[in-house]
């Protein structure tokens, strides 16, 4: 399931994650996309997983670019929409990492990613909720 390097490389992102709580929404997307990163050379080098590798990545990382958008916005209804979409792409990576979890990479190893998927949508919805269209 893992070789010897992806272990290391996820327990030195685990005890990163719980030396520093990290409350800054744009460096959390930040890290969530370099962690998929992480979790995207984890997979077999197989069709299936090639596919589901490319969503992946494409979901997880997106998520920080939009916040990035967002941030940089001129108008209010802007900021709201690069917030919807990344919503709707932690939702997405939200969704592959469930996919992958104990079928191709020990559940154990994924619960904080997925649960910090949850929290960001979390706080991209109150986001939304506050920012009138």
């Amino acid at each position: 399931m893992k070789d010897g390097k992806a272990a290391k490389r996820t327990s030195e992102f685990l005890l990163i994650r719980e030396d520093k709580a990290v409350y800054d929404i744009r460096e959390r997307a930040f890290l969530f996309a370099r962690r998929i990163l992480e979790i995207a050379e984890m997979l077999p080098g197989n069709p299936t997983c090639n596919a589901i590798r490319v969503q992946l990545i494409k979901a997880g990382t997106s998520v920080g670019a939009n916040v990035e958008e967002a941030d940089g916005s001129f108008t209010r209804p802007d900021f709201r929409n690069k917030i919807v979409i990344a919503r709707k792409e932690a939702r997405e990576a939200n969704y592959w990492l469930r996919l992958v979890a104990g079928k191709y990479i020990e559940e154990a190893l994924l619960a904080r990613d997925i649960q910090e998927s949850k929290e960001m949508i979390k706080i991209f919805s109150s986001i939304i909720a506050k920012v009138k269209p």
